[in-house]
């Protein structure tokens, strides 16, 4: 469906490296480590270039205009490939053709190599659900990723796929899209430099080891002593598009009914479109889906050490978006980094902060089971 010629690696990695040797696209090493909280390795990386981004006042902004879209005409070095939907055709008197619904985009501003996203080619916005052919696509991604040749380590190629949805969520662009990171890429430097002295997988894929335990009521996974409440489905083989999308939506209408004190205070109906009530974050693989409802964008973190000289000047907030589902985040200042080294479990209030609490009455499961019990089974 993708119609990717070469192979997608080989074509996003092309596309890369010529896009960052042209200086159209700007990558930012970063320093790794991994650390251990809440029972889980994270890879926790240093960028200080993320503090040298400008943050512009209102009042600047309101005379500038609103920011340009990224995805409204992306330069040709960017772009990947034009994807069409498998449901959308135009006929002539001689040919039908797809129309392109999306397109596969590197990301600008990448730490981790071969950072791409998909987004869609009319405008959408970021904070309405997910639509059957955003989940198809992406999922033909994954799929199409993982079939290409092993990479040099060994072991299958795959993909980490997530989308950040609401002003909490760390999203920073309204045209939807969804972003993609190579889980070779994210694990390379760790192992090429020496870094990790901890093993890390991926967040999500332990949604789906014996370590994790199932609810009753929805049959949802979830990790037990992860401080921030969650939603995991395992995704079939070969899904269809009506498929993804009912995972998609039960998580999101679990993530809501279980954020309603906190939200509306009324009941919810079982949103199948519109605009989300909640921001949150979604991580998709291969084999699971993940949802993470969020209440704040960043989160503070006390530094014991004295202030480091050039240090930026408001170490110690630190931002979250979806690579959290996948098990890694980024500090931009190197007391966070060594607060977090030198006191990883400090990573646990983080978390616990920009997301909901794991309380018992935070998750109306009759309700759920309720609305579950009532559509086709996935």
């Amino acid at each position: 469906m993708l119609q990717l010629t070469p192979n997608l690696p080989s074509l996003v990695a092309k596309r890369f490296i010529a896009a960052k040797e042209s200086g159209t696209l700007i990558f930012s090493p970063t320093q790794l480590t991994t650390i251990q909280s809440s029972g889980v390795v994270f890879q926790l990386r240093y960028c200080p270039a993320l503090a040298k981004k400008p943050t512009a006042k209102p009042e600047d902004e309101a005379r500038r205009g609103p920011k340009p879209d990224p995805f409204e005409n992306p330069p040709p070095e960017m772009l990947i490939a034009e994807i069409p939907s498998p449901h959308i055709t135009t006929s002539t008197t001689t040919t039908t053709t797809s129309e392109p619904t999306h397109f596969l985009v590197l990301n600008k501003f990448p730490v981790i190599p071969n950072h791409f996203i998909l987004a869609t080619k009319a405008f959408k916005l970021q904070t309405a659900l997910l639509e059957e052919d955003d989940l198809e696509i992406a999922y033909a991604c994954l799929k199409a990723w993982a079939a290409s040749d092993e990479g040099n380590t060994g072991r299958k190629r795959r993909l980490f796929g997530f989308f950040n949805s609401g002003d909490a969520s760390g999203a920073s662009q309204p045209h939807r899209h969804l972003q993609f990171l190579p889980i070779e890429d994210m694990r390379g430097q760790e192992e090429k430099e020496g870094q990790g002295t901890l093993e890390w997988e991926p967040l999500i894929d332990q949604l789906l080891t014996p370590r994790a335990v199932t609810t009753q009521e929805g049959g949802f996974r979830q990790l037990p002593g992860l401080p921030f409440l969650h939603f995991a489905l395992p995704v079939p083989r070969d899904p269809s598009a009506d498929a993804l999308h009912r995972i998609y939506l039960s998580l999101y209408n679990a993530a809501v009914r279980a954020t309603q004190p906190h939200t509306s205070g009324q009941s919810q109906e079982y949103q199948t479109s519109g605009e989300s009530v909640i921001a949150y974050n979604l991580a998709l693989t291969e084999s699971a889906m993940m949802i993470c409802p969020r209440r704040k964008d960043s989160a503070s973190l006390p530094i014991q050490e004295q202030p480091l000289e050039g240090d930026v000047a408001n170490a110690g907030s630190v931002s979250f978006n979806g690579t959290i589902l996948g098990g890694t985040l980024m500090v931009k200042a190197e007391s966070e980094w060594n607060q977090l080294r030198n006191q990883p479990l400090s990573l646990d209030s983080l978390l616990a902060d920009i997301g909901f609490p794991v309380r018992s009455e935070n998750v109306d499961v009759n309700t759920i089971e309720k609305h579950n019990r009532n559509k086709p089974s996935i």
